[in-house]
């Protein structure tokens, strides 16, 4: 089974290519997703970040108050080290679970989805790495489509993340999205079979 790691700026398209992968029999790891549920459901990751940061950073129902998460790690390079220490390790564990399960399941491939492939340590789990990139005025579109929120907003976001070039030089493949959505999913389900299968592109 082939682990393909699928990395990218927001609103470039990542979507669109793990449902092409869906579509071939593949499972697909939502690294955002598994984080969200490790931290409801995980008590050793939920009593590290709680012996790190404190008490007052889960409510009286035990969820987690992002916003006063956020106000300790933000400005401070060590508590964000700390934090991303705590939950990389286990989003890792977790997603070598699931490539099991996948694997037992006779899948013929998985792909972690993850904006922090690299940093998260995720990328070495994986046998080829996937860059998902597109124009600018692309992304804007389509965050704006799916979130309904201003072009003013949705160029802040798209400007604030890494240029296309940072993924594009730490992935084995690049796919550039240019707005096509037949063309891209062609050009994904190619690349996919060749991963997978070793077929010419």
């Amino acid at each position: 089974m082939t682990v393909i790691g699928i990395t990218g700026p927001t609103g470039a398209g990542k979507t669109t290519v793990l449902n092409v992968l869906r579509d071939m029999g593949g499972a697909v790891a939502d690294c955002d997703a598994v984080y969200h549920q490790l931290l409801l459901t995980n008590a050793p990751m939920r009593d590290e970040l709680r012996a790190r940061f404190g008490g007052s950073i889960f409510d009286g129902h035990g969820d987690l108050r992002r916003r006063e998460l956020g106000a300790i790690v933000f400005g401070d390079a060590q508590a964000l080290g700390d934090l991303n220490a705590i939950t990389h390790r286990h989003i890792i564990a977790e997603l070598k679970m699931l490539i099991a399960q996948a694997g037992a399941q006779g899948r013929p491939a998985i792909a972690l989805d993850a904006i922090a492939l690299m940093e998260s340590g995720a990328g070495a789990l994986c046998h080829v790495t996937v860059a998902v990139t597109a124009p600018e005025d692309i992304r804007v579109g389509r965050i704006m489509a799916r979130e309904g929120i201003s072009e003013e907003y949705a160029r802040a976001r798209v400007r604030a993340q890494k240029p296309d070039s940072w993924f594009e030089e730490r992935c084995t493949y690049t796919l550039r999205n240019s707005g096509d959505l037949a063309g891209f999913e062609a050009r994904s389900r190619s690349l996919l079979r060749h991963i997978i299968y070793k077929e010419d592109i």
